[in-house]
């Protein structure tokens, strides 16, 4: 998993019985330990060695650098969580369309950091969450799960938010098994070895 956060959604796909080899993060954050209290390899790879966030990020370096750590703990899926760092091609060369995304709306409306205030400002009745795959370009990967949350009189951001990251908590994780058993039934032969097949 990647991560910048808390860690509140880390805790939602731990508890529903992911299992989660790795938590990497680009920053220290709260994450890193609720994923060790678990038991969790926790690996930071802080973007303040690579240029931080100035515009001389070396944002190639930064990806290659996160990749090969999570190429070297065999990881399946990789699960993004609140994570802040956007990455280049790199990363998905390694693991394809096996990268996942949370964005707290209904995609494609209100892409991109400000997706709640963006739809408060529209004076929008109903806005979400939505599981995807993860892509180059940002909040454009194919949509695996939504979930609509209305927006209530006299909602802020935060109280938005809120609501949405209740919905994220339980459809990303089950989203995640979801993949992950795709995955395992198609590397699972139908047939044991040695037996004829119809």
């Amino acid at each position: 998993m990647l991560v910048s956060g808390s860690g509140t959604i880390l805790d939602a796909i731990v508890g529903s019985g992911v299992p989660v080899t790795v938590v990497v993060a680009d920053r220290p954050c709260r994450a890193l330990a609720r994923a060790s209290s678990r038991g969790i390899e926790t690996v930071l790879i802080d973007r303040r060695e690579f240029g931080g966030f100035t515009p001389g990020f070396e944002r190639a370096c930064y990806t290659e650098a996160l990749t090969e750590a999570l190429e070297a703990r065999g990881v399946d899926v990789v699960a993004m969580a609140g994570f802040g760092t956007v990455l280049t091609a790199r990363v998905h060369e390694a693991f394809g369309d096996r990268i996942l995304n949370t964005h707290p709306s209904l995609l494609p409306a209100f892409p991109g950091w400000h997706a709640v205030a963006d739809a408060l400002a529209a004076g929008v009745a109903t806005t979400g969450c939505t599981v995807h795959v993860a892509t180059l370009e940002v909040d454009a990967g194919p949509v695996l799960a939504q979930e609509e949350v209305p927006v209530l009189p006299g909602d802020t951001e935060s109280t938005l938010h809120e609501r949405i990251k209740r919905a994220e908590r339980r459809i990303y994780p089950a989203t995640i098994l979801q993949v992950l058993g795709e995955l395992q039934s198609a590397s699972t032969p139908r047939w044991p070895a040695g037996t004829r097949r119809p």
